[in-house]
């Protein structure tokens, strides 16, 4: 019997008497059923072991043949080189070291319809003008306010995942950008429900805290390459210096933040609490639902974070810097967009967050890249999915401990520029507070992801 093969919802049909891996008997049907992203195991496993069938599973967009002019530098053509290999895996590079230029020549060696999955809409803006260069009639965005399928077509995740079932079999390869982002519940399921035989993860920081990552080697292919900022530095980016600021609280706030912290950590102790691990903390959000001690007690732990991350003098010696460097370019970031708003008035320095129209940020990224400003403060958003111009000095004002974050904003200050002085890259953090262990946390994951 020859067996036959075809894409049904997110799933691969075996049918006719062939038991294969992956795939379940389905004893409604009477045929053997995978998830779409083993299609491509299936088929090796069906020609390896001599079997005849009848593949009708893809039902790919036609597509031309490309044959663009792309330059890459030589880790670029490293990493193009080793995901060739297979044709799956993720590629681990610095922001602006050129993540889009190794997918693109992906796409110009295998002329095949595309999927590009993107966390944002100016994400999707921006592959869209990069993809042009394979020709404007081959570009389509399918997201929440265009659907239009071609041979390239660019997607956000969320519209990737409520549309799986459609896009399953409808492109040979895929490329996720920010691929971190995928390993999501919902999201995966972008990947698991395509057939897509050929895959390309991008991302600066591949690992998660949460260790849902290890999801990326079964669905995408695990890292075939990875160059970090060290490895760039100085040569195909900005070379750098950290210079980790601890800043004083005054006698005011350093009164109220451990009066707050006496009740944290009182309730902790009354709770026979340890804070070793991010699902210790869950517990107290989860008790402050029912235990009025927990509230009370989270309450004074956020009010104690807001006090090392708002401090007066991490404004003066924000002030010392900014001064310092009046002839470079800084990006100044912080945790939470009450700080933001509070350094944009003090300084007038045009600031972005997720409030800030598309428009007004643009306008604000075109003003910073000519000089008509020196400076923009900005809470998470500038932290990936944002094209942002080059500078040369990043003040963090309060951040978390992921390597994720801390790798990102950094790499906003290497772009490569022709004749760049050395970036700096600024923390400022509140002395004898949770900062310094948060800062710890940061350094010590960043190294070993080193």
């Amino acid at each position: 019997m020859i067996a036959e093969i075809y894409y049904d919802k997110g799933t691969i049909v075996i049918k006719g008497n062939v038991h294969v891996p992956h795939a379940k008997f389905d004893s409604r049907s009477g045929t053997y059923r995978a998830l779409a992203y083993r299609y491509r195991d299936i088929i090796e496993y069906l020609e390896r072991n001599g079997i005849d069938f009848i593949d009708n599973a893809l039902d790919p967009i036609p597509t031309p043949y490309f044959d663009a002019e792309i330059s890459l530098r030589d880790y670029q053509e490293k990493a193009l080189e080793r995901w060739l290999i297979d044709k799956r895996g993720c590629v681990v590079l610095p922001t602006g070291s050129g993540k889009t230029h190794v997918a693109m020549a992906a796409i110009n060696e295998l002329s095949a319809p595309t999927l590009i999955v993107v966390p944002t809409l100016a994400l999707v803006e921006q592959w869209k003008d990069k993809l042009r260069i394979f020709g404007e009639e081959n570009v389509g965005e399918f997201s929440g306010r265009e659907k239009e399928l071609k041979p390239l077509t660019v997607a956000t995740y969320d519209s990737a995942y409520v549309n799986a079932e459609k896009l399953g079999n409808k492109f040979m390869l895929l490329v996720f950008d920010e691929v971190h982002h995928l390993p999501a519940e919902s999201y995966v399921q972008t990947a698991q429900m395509s057939a897509a035989p050929f895959r390309l993860g991008l991302t600066a920081t591949f690992e998660r805290d949460d260790g849902r990552h290890e999801i990326l080697k079964e669905v995408v292919g695990g890292k075939v390459f990875e160059l970090l900022p060290d490895h760039l530095a100085g040569k195909h980016l900005a070379s750098y210096t950290i210079k980790r600021i601890f800043v004083p609280l005054t006698d005011e706030e350093k009164k109220e933040y451990e009066k707050r912290e006496k009740i944290f950590k009182g309730y902790l102790r009354a709770k026979g609490i340890m804070l070793r691990r991010s699902e210790d903390f869950n517990k107290i959000v989860m008790a402050s639902g029912y235990d009025e001690r927990a509230y009370e007690a989270l309450r004074a732990w956020e009010g104690a974070r807001k006090i090392a991350f708002n401090s007066k003098n991490k404004i003066r010696k924000l002030r010392e810097i900014l001064d310092r460097h009046r002839k470079d370019k800084i990006i100044i970031f912080t945790r939470h967009n009450e700080l933001v708003y509070r350094i944009s008035k003090v300084f007038l320095i045009p600031a972005i967050t997720h409030r800030t129209g598309r428009d007004e940020r643009e306008e604000i990224l075109e003003g910073f890249k000519t000089g008509r400003f020196r400076a923009i403060v900005s809470s998470q958003v500038l932290d990936e999915g944002i094209d942002v111009p080059d500078a040369n000095v990043g003040v963090i004002m309060s951040g978390s401990g992921s390597a994720r974050e801390y790798i990102q904003r950094l790499g906003r200050i290497l772009r490569p520029s022709k004749g760049k002085k050395e970036a700096v890259l600024y923390e400022l953090i509140s002395r004898g507070t949770g900062e310094v262990n948060t800062a710890r946390r940061r350094k010590n994951a960043a190294k070993r992801t080193a």
